[in-house]
């Protein structure tokens, strides 16, 4: 005797029956094949360590964690007593050898100079009592009023005056050139060098107060104020919104659908619009499941990771490590 389907379904309660029809139904859903231009994936964030390349005690820490630093606003400040007696000390170096500098460019002092001029006149007073000695001494040795010795001796004090005079003269010249040239290279060499310990030790001051760099939320503080921070430890960890970037995984198929710079759309619960991406990476490797799976379409599938970036705006509406699903337009 032959039976029908619905006489098959005859026998069964109705119970039964809407439990065989919801089995059915899964079975029609499994087959289904899933929205190609819909995929599952999850904020990731880039983060920046801020450290300063010098060792000391934190003093003060300018922001909290959650907190939304401006560009070029204090983050913190490590004690630098060490560093502003070595700026002071550089500084005060520099105005040393620039002062040398100028000594040597400008010759001997005023006062110095009022000195050889005062040996100058005594020699030109002396050289002039000599010459008339001599010619005294010429007249009475012409009257034979006296002996040869005596007029040489006069003409030999009246030489020994006016070299005198010519010495001081050539001193007082000289008093009033400046160094050799040699000497004035040298030291403005000695002037550049305390220059560049002055901009060195302003360097190491500097970076006792570290500003942001970038603007972005500050994620996270690793050290409190009174710890020692050693140098090039990081104090903040901070993510700038040109850093935020979503990650999401494709199948094969899908792969050559997509290039860089393509355009995409993000959704997520509690995200009061849809936000604009544009792929910035596609994975040469492939891989067997993502690291975290939204989906059960995507296990045990070959899967390439794809990295999209909002706008900078649309990321400070994001958080790390939020589910999100990304569309094409």
């Amino acid at each position: 005797m032959r039976y029908s389907l619905a006489d098959h379904l005859k026998q069964f309660s109705r119970p039964a029956a809407m439990a065989a029809a919801a089995v059915s139904w899964l079975a029609l859903a499994a087959c289904t094949p899933a929205n190609d231009n819909d995929w599952q994936g999850y904020v990731e964030g880039e983060y920046v360590y801020v450290a300063s390349s010098q060792g000391g005690r934190l003093d003060r820490l300018s922001v909290q964690r959650g907190q939304q630093a401006a560009l070029g606003a204090p983050l913190f400040t490590l004690e630098a007593g060490d560093e502003s007696a070595a700026r002071n000390q550089a500084q005060r170096q520099l105005n040393a050898a620039e002062a040398q500098l100028a000594d040597i460019q400008s010759g001997k002092r005023p006062q110095e100079q009022d000195v050889t001029r005062a040996q100058l006149t005594q020699a030109q007073a002396a050289a002039s009592k000599a010459a008339l000695q001599l010619r005294r001494d010429e007249l009475q040795f012409q009257a034979g009023g006296i002996a040869r010795q005596q007029l040489d001796d006069a003409r030999a004090a009246a030489q020994t005056a006016s070299a005198q005079v010519r010495q001081w003269q050539s001193q007082l010249a000289v008093d009033r050139l400046p160094s050799r040239a040699a000497q004035v290279r040298a030291q403005q060499a000695q002037v550049a060098a305390a220059q560049a310990v002055l901009e060195q030790a302003d360097w190491k001051l500097g970076q006792k107060t570290i500003n942001a760099s970038r603007a972005g939320l500050v994620f996270d503080t690793m050290y409190r104020e009174g710890e020692w921070v050693a140098a090039g430890s990081p104090v903040l960890r901070m993510l700038p919104p040109e850093n935020v970037k979503i990650r999401f995984f494709v199948p094969e198929t899908i792969l050559g659908r997509l290039r860089i710079n393509q355009a995409l759309t993000l959704s997520c619960d509690g995200c009061q619009a849809s936000v604009a991406l544009r792929i910035s990476y596609i994975s040469t490797e492939s891989e067997y499941n993502p690291p975290i799976i939204y989906s059960n379409q995507s296990r045990a599938k070959l899967v390439y990771m794809i990295e999209a970036r909002p706008a900078p705006a649309d990321a400070l509406k994001l958080h790390p490590g939020q589910p999100v699903e990304v569309k094409l337009p």
